[in-house]
């Protein structure tokens, strides 16, 4: 037994070291089709969460897949666009099983311009941030839903990859890791608040749009990502997407390596346990909500945006962001409690990531499925809310607590696949 806990011990140890050693570099745009192979072929879209069929997805999702058929123009009508669903004939697939991952909804269809991530030989890969209220990634699909994406991925994307050709000649890219610990010192988590990164990446990246677009497109494109204050929490996820993925497969390791919400299901990934996915019925966040909308009207919670606690930000960090509160709910003095709750059940404090109110101590980082347990503590995630019917979009903000449950069924499988009783 004492060699097992050594051998966890190790695992434990070279896991979180992969995750925080990873150091992801946005180095383009690409038309996700050429970037996510599952996306290759028409009529297939990636979601956030577990896998999940039309059948049993909520009401955000499915307005999320309606409006994307919409856009890709594989159907003409809501309707249309139901029944194709309904037939099977749109074939849905976790964006963590290619390396990808949004918010909310977090649906990804072929023609849609995705962030390109690297580290070395491996990528992540993450769509673009259209802003707050009615947009797609919460379920909604108007007309003027489906023409800011248009302008988001035909304007904004393809500018974008542009400048980006020039930023990675000129000095390899966008360190996000790099940005993404300057904007923990200033304020952000990086989940749910995002203006210091927002700002740091605007930038970083503005000089290339400046010389790569004529000047009537620069303006267009700077001032989208200046009036969206949550433009670089997709960035943010794709960077720990790459974090979290070079940490996982180690033999032994009891570290989460993905946590992620399809709107109906939350489910984990261990480091020690493949591909497999641990799932329990997905919670309603308790939280703020924009007027004539109630705790009534939510939806469970969703998106694969809990990649950020598991690589150490978002509520890992929210002690360095008092903002945050007054979005989600609570006060300055709930947002240090939820940090620490998180240090009690991760393996180690983030080198880089570090929490000027705490002495610039690091964010909690690697949570370890044997701590949860043993303590019965659960991870704690800032989110936002959206309308449980399709067509709403986002009626509030709030926090969320992983359910226990995922957890315990992880803990059982570990004890089969090593052997123990």
């Amino acid at each position: 037994m004492e060699e097992l806990r050594e051998a966890v011990e190790r695992a434990n140890h070279e896991t979180v070291e992969r995750m925080m050693e990873t150091r992801p570099v946005l180095v383009g745009v690409e038309e996700a089709r050429n970037a996510i192979s599952f996306l290759r072929k028409e009529f297939h879209l990636t979601h956030a969460g577990p896998p999940i069929e039309w059948e049993r997805a909520s009401g955000p999702l499915r307005g999320a897949i309606i409006g994307a058929a919409l856009y890709e123009g594989w159907a003409d009508s809501v309707e249309e666009a139901e029944r194709l669903a309904e037939r099977g004939e749109i074939v849905l697939a976790p964006n963590h099983h290619y390396s990808s991952v949004g918010p909310m909804a977090g649906v990804i269809s072929p023609s849609m311009k995705v962030f390109v991530v690297r580290d070395g030989d491996f990528y992540s890969y993450t769509n673009l941030n259209e802003g707050l209220g009615r947009v797609l990634r919460y379920g909604a699909y108007s007309d003027d839903v489906l023409e800011r994406l248009r302008f988001l991925n035909d304007v904004v994307g393809s500018s974008l990859a542009t400048a980006l050709e020039e930023c990675v000649r000129e000095k390899n890219g966008v360190d996000l890791r790099n940005l993404i610990a300057q904007a923990i010192q200033m304020g952000d988590e990086c989940h749910n608040r995002n203006v210091a990164a927002t700002s740091l990446f605007y930038r970083e990246i503005s000089p290339y749009i400046i010389r790569s677009c004529d000047r009537e497109t620069a303006v267009r494109v700077l001032s989208f990502i200046d009036s969206n204050n949550h433009f670089f929490v997709n960035l943010a996820m794709a960077a720990c997407k790459l974090m979290a993925d070079r940490a996982h497969g180690v033999e032994y390791s009891t570290i989460v390596t993905a946590i992620s919400r399809n709107g109906t299901e939350v489910g984990i990934r261990v480091g020690g346990l493949g591909a497999e996915w641990f799932t329990a019925e997905a919670p309603i966040p308790r939280g703020l909500y924009f007027p004539g909308f109630s705790e009534s009207d939510a939806n469970p919670d969703i998106g694969d945006s809990t990649i950020t606690e598991t690589a150490g930000i978002g509520s890992a960090a929210i002690a360095a962001s008092p903002a945050i509160v007054r979005f989600v709910g609570g006060d300055v003095k709930t947002a240090l409690e939820i940090t620490r709750r998180m240090g009690q059940i991760c393996h180690t404090r983030h080198r880089y990531f570090t929490i000027p109110y705490l002495d610039f101590e690091g964010t909690p980082t690697g949570i370890d499925i044997r701590k949860v347990l043993k303590l019965g503590l659960t991870p704690v995630a800032d989110t936002g809310i959206a309308h449980r019917s399709a067509g709403v979009g986002q009626i509030g903000a709030g926090i969320v607590e992983i359910p226990a449950e995922p957890f315990k069924k992880a803990l059982r499988r570990y004890a089969e696949v090593y052997g123990l009783r």
